[in-house]
Parts: structure tokens; sequence; C-alpha cells
């Protein structure tokens, strides 16, 4: 969600009476530095293959799940998100003055806290005019608080479409998601505020747990999970939205506090993974952390926080990063105008940055993660980004969306662009960055209508060429992360009782396999590399001791934790920097024995090639990583020299 000013844009914005220390857009682009931008590509003024509803209904099939960088569909094949968001659910009210003043909401556009365009057109005909745009999947804001909202909503607001009429938010949003699943359209689900209050500054919408508690934003994710659970359509849960600072404090990316956003993401993500295992899990890095001003830090982190802190989740295949961008912002800079008094920073906005320095950054901030074979290696979803359209005035804005969607273009990048649907009054479009616009006799005003300069950019964006058809499967390398608390990654022993009482514990995905440890911060690394070890239905093994130290003294002098023969490491468990216990899997076949010892104690040993060798998943710590054709049967430690029974050593074995 992005906020503007009456200055800039005739519209009310960013948080009158309030510093804007937050003020909003998360953002999103990508050529990595070297490459070439698209600025060359063909530009259309149509949009080419559009499809009907039954063609994009038969185009895929649900689920979706992702493969390395991509998305993928039931069949393996490439589904590329090109999505908007349809705003509304989420509430428009600015938060002060009579929430029946339509001039007291965004834009003067009153949702009534469903979808816009419900009281202005048949939703027959809005899904038609998504489908002129070349959309296959729309992005579905809503509000915490519409899930327990009993208020009918008023007739005005469905004028145009009676059937709606005496329901709540709820169900005209059911009515919704059904109408776009209907005619083929992949929705996905987006937690956009927890109060109907929009945007952006300190308006209680923070944090996740801002205006409410972690366990009750989990609990209406895992509702509304239940309620789509058989519809396949329903392809993902955008966990939150555009994470800030309040007042006192920054969200943060790790720290184990109730202010993690990474550790609430974890929490929810398996939650929901639980409840329904087809549903795709989709991260937001932070929007804003610092104060605005020149003698404090400040700045959006977005993603940079998971080159060294990835997300792990019980299905490796579910997991996608989103990211905003927007010209107005920057990397530390708010958005605000009109001075430090409102929260404005001296530092660039994305807009003001050269093309090679826009491409850097925007890398920098959330297009590295789509490089392959690291432990952060995910699709990337630009999940808002925009600008006005007709009416526009600032070259810099339109320069910018020209290079940001030649950037998305070039990287073949799934997007979503901000907002879909908005009011036209007395002729004039009171949003003019809203894809489509309808006035109160129903008539629209769309991006592909005559006089919006966007049309070239948004048809050369939905039109290009990138990946299609199948995708091969790609080998996953996932982080255990112990740093404050247990990370129980396996389904499998998710259901068990503790296996390492009063330790800190962690085990992999029932996919992966433990292939690697840090020596002084207890975090691993899983890996299904070099062919998937199917794990035998018995029971799986901790050990504690000795006792299946068979294989003669690998690490003289050492304490040792061997698995049993024919088992491999799953997980471990740490006390302190200790090595507490191993766990270990039964493997459907038999494993080799043949050792490799691979000491890490002085400094990092781990393989010149392979897996999630170029990226830092245990910063300031020594690492051992066995081979990607390797398992791991074993560790070794010690109490003497201080070495304060940190794992020292790895015992590795070929799979084949």
């Amino acid at each position: 969600m992005r906020s503007i000013s009456r200055s800039s844009a005739g519209r009310r914005g960013i948080g009158r009476a309030l510093p804007a220390v937050l003020a909003t857009a998360a953002l999103l682009v990508g050529l990595t530095p070297g490459t070439t931008s698209a600025a060359t590509s063909p530009d259309t003024t149509t949009v080419a293959n559009v499809l009907t509803a039954e063609q994009l209904a038969a185009s895929w099939r649900g689920p979706l799940s992702t493969r390395g960088r991509y998305i993928v569909d039931a069949d393996g094949n490439r589904f590329k998100l090109k999505a908007s968001n349809w705003a509304g659910a989420q509430g428009t009210w600015e938060g002060s003055g009579s929430e029946s003043d339509v001039a007291n909401h965004q834009a003067d556009q009153m949702s009534n806290n469903i979808p816009l365009g419900l009281d202005r057109t048949p939703i027959g005909q809005i899904l038609a005019d998504l489908h002129a745009l070349g959309l296959n999947s729309v992005r579905l804001p809503y509000s915490d608080a519409m899930i327990n909202d009993d208020t009918l909503v008023p007739d005005h607001a469905v004028a145009a479409n009676p059937q709606l009429e005496d329901k709540t938010p709820l169900e005209v949003f059911d009515a919704v998601v059904k109408a776009l699943t209907d005619d083929g359209f992949a929705v996905i689900l987006n937690n956009h505020t927890t109060t109907y209050r929009f945007c952006c500054s300190l308006d209680g919408n923070e944090r996740w747990n801002t205006s409410q508690t972690t366990q009750q934003w989990i609990d209406n994710w895992l509702f509304l999970v239940n309620r789509y659970k058989a519809n396949k359509r329903v392809v993902g849960a955008d966990l939150r939205n555009e994470v800030r600072r309040d007042w006192n404090d920054d969200p943060n990316w790790g720290w184990g506090n109730e202010h993690d956003l990474y550790n609430a993401f974890q929490l929810a993500g398996n939650r929901i993974l639980e409840a329904d295992p087809d549903m795709l899990v989709i991260m937001e890095g932070i929007n804003w952390q610092g104060i605005p001003q020149g003698m404090f830090p400040h700045g959006r982190p977005t993603l940079t926080p998971v080159r060294n802190l990835s997300n792990t989740l019980i299905n490796s295949g579910k997991l996608v990063y989103a990211a905003h961008f927007y010209g107005f912002t920057g990397p530390n800079h708010t958005g605000a105008s009109g001075g430090w008094q409102n929260g404005e920073t001296n530092d660039p906005r994305y807009r003001d940055l050269s093309p090679e320095d826009l491409i850097r950054v925007i890398h920098d901030q959330a297009l590295f993660v789509t490089e392959a074979g690291q432990h952060f290696t995910a699709p990337v979803w630009v999940s808002e980004f925009g600008t006005g359209g007709r009416g526009q005035t600032d070259q810099k804005e339109i320069d910018w969306f020209a290079r940001f969607t030649d950037i998305l273009v070039a990287n073949d990048t799934d997007f979503a662009q901000w907002p879909l649907v908005g009011w036209s009054t007395n002729g004039k479009i009171n949003d003019n960055w809203a894809l489509i616009s309808y006035d109160d006799a129903g008539n629209r005003q769309a991006i592909n209508d005559p006089g919006d300069w966007r049309a070239t950019h948004w048809n050369k964006l939905v039109n290009a060429a990138g990946k299609t058809g199948h995708v091969a499967e790609a080998d996953h390398w996932n982080m255990v992360d112990l740093d404050f608390a247990d990370q129980n990654l396996s389904a499998t022993m998710r259901q068990q009782a503790d296996w390492s009482v009063g330790n800190r514990k962690g085990n992999c995905p029932d996919s992966q396999r433990l292939v690697a440890l840090a020596r002084s911060n207890n975090r691993g690394l899983c890996t299904d590399a070099g062919g998937e070890l199917a794990k035998a239905d018995s029971m799986w093994i901790t050990v504690i001791d000795e006792r299946y130290v068979k294989s003669g003294d690998w690490a003289s002098g050492y304490n040792k934790l061997e698995c049993p023969r024919n088992t491999f490491a799953v997980g471990y468990s740490v006390r302190g920097n200790a090595m507490a216990a191993l766990l270990c899997a039964p493997s459907t076949r038999s494993l080799p024995t043949t050792n490799r010892l691979l000491w890490f104690d002085h400094g990092d040993n781990r393989p010149a090639t392979g897996g999630s060798v170029k990226s830092d998943w245990a910063p300031g710590a020594y690492k051992g990583q066995c081979g990607d054709d390797e398992y791991l049967a074993g560790v070794a430690y010690t109490w003497k020299w201080q070495h304060g029974g940190a794992p020292d050593a790895l015992l590795c074995r070929p799979l084949s």
C-alpha cells in the first residue's frame, strides 16, 4: 500500500499530523549488476494473448509450489504471477474525522471495507476488465478486523451487485474470492492491516502484533486458510504487509523477541502449512527501521537480512519472498514530503538513482534471492509497485516507471501492481495509480483506454518473454537457526514428544538431511542434493553419547556423537554453544560407511563447489559442510582447551 500527499497528487496521504516515520511501500526490482537494461525490449500498445475465463482456467492447475527461483503449477509448469492488488477490504478510512465522510478516506474513495468498485460495476464486468489487462492472478488485501466484523455492508456499497446485499464484509470477500477463482484467476490472500485504518504512519498497523497478539494474528490466518482450503485456486498466504517501526521500537529479523518478524513468519508459515500443505507462504521483508532524521540510523531493509538468515518451512517448495518498490521512496527515504518535521529525509529516492544504481540497489535489496543454489534461493514477487497515470506531470516518476518495468522484464520477475480498481468522480479519476477506474454510472477508464501513458510499459511487462513450460526440480539448501529457540522443521517430529528435553533443538524438513554445522552460533544447514535419502517408517533415534560409535576412534580424544548404521543425521540439539544430541533418521537402503573427517575448529571447511557455498548462513562462525554427495553421520566436540563443547569436526560419508 502506498500513500500520496495532496500536494503531489491532489489526494490525502501520509498521515497528517503524525511524522511519517513509516511512510510505506516496500520495494523491489531487479537487474543484477553488469546485466543490460531491457530498455530495447519491444513496446506493445495492445495486450497480447488475453485469455478468456475458460482459457485462463484451462492454462494452469493448482496448487502452486516452487522450484528454485520459479513458481510452478501442479503439473510443474512455470506460473508467473502477473497480478495487481484489488484493494478495499483492508479499509480506506485515514484515521481522523467521521468515517462516514468520504473526504476522510484514501483518495476520496470509501470502500466500506470490501473490494472497491462493487458499488459501481457488476462483478462480471470487473472480471472481464481484469482479463483484458493480461492478469492471471490477484493479490487480495484484507484487514484482521474483517474476520470478526458482523456489520452488514450497506446496500449502496454493493449497488451494482445486489446479490451481495445483507452480507458482512467477510461474506462479500468470500464472493469476490469465488468469482475470481471461478474465472481462472489465482488469488493470493494478503494480511494488509489489523484495523480498517488506511496507511501508513503510526496507525496501529505497524506490525502483525501492534494491535493484536501474535497468536490472534496466526489464529486469523488459520481461520482464512481453512475457510478456502478446498479452493485450489486460492494459492497463497501473503503473511503481512509492510512491517515498520512504531513510536518506540523497530521490527527486527532474528533477535528472538516479540518484534522479530523472522520468527513470526516462521511460526505462522509452518502453522499454515500444517493446516493446508498446498498453500504458498509469502514473506515480505522489513519496510522501515529507524528514525528518519540524519543523526539517527534509518532505512528500508527489505530482503537484505535474508542473505544471512533465511526462512525454512516444513515444506521446502512453498516459500516465496516479496518486496515493494515505489519511486517516491528510497533505500533510506521514507517517501514523505514537507521537510524533516513530516518525516522527510535528505536521502535519494529510488526515482533519483541513476539507471546503474537502481539496478544495483534493487538486486541488493531483493532480487539476489533468486540466485540459484543458496540457502536463501526462492522466487521473489514484487507484490507492490506503481505510479500515477493520467495527469502525471513528474518526469522523474515517468522515467522511474519505465526503468523499473524494464528491470522486471529483464529479470523475468513476478509482479503485482498497486492498485487495481478505483473510482472516477465527475469525469476525474480519484486515484490515478489505479489500472481501472469506474464512475458512479459504471463507466470505465482503464490503463489501455486512450490517454494513459503507462499503457506501453504495462503491456511491455505483461507480454514480456520469460521462462515458460516445465521447470526442472531444484535442490534445496535450508537453514536451521537455534540462536534463541527451537526450530522444529520436520513435520514428522512436530507430532512427537520433545526429543531433547531442556536443550534448544532443530531438525530438517522431512525431505532433507543435515549437511553442515556452524561452530559457535548453533546454526545448521540442510539439503536434499545428491538424491533424496528416503526415510524408513521406524522411529528416529536421538544420540546423546558414544554407544553407536562402531567405526573406530575417528576423532581420538574427542567426544563423539555417531548415528547408528544405515541412519543419517537430520537434526541436532545444543545447550549454550555445546553439542547435546544428534537426531538420526533411518534410511530405506543400506548406506556406505567410508569415513571422511572434516575439521572446522580453526576456520571454514566447506566444499569449493556445490550448494550454498557462496552465501554465509552463519556470519562470524566457522562452518563445516559435507559435500553435496555425502551424508553427515557424526559430530566430534570437546570440552578441552576452552572449546566449550562446540562442534569441531563432522563425519561425512558418501551417499553411494
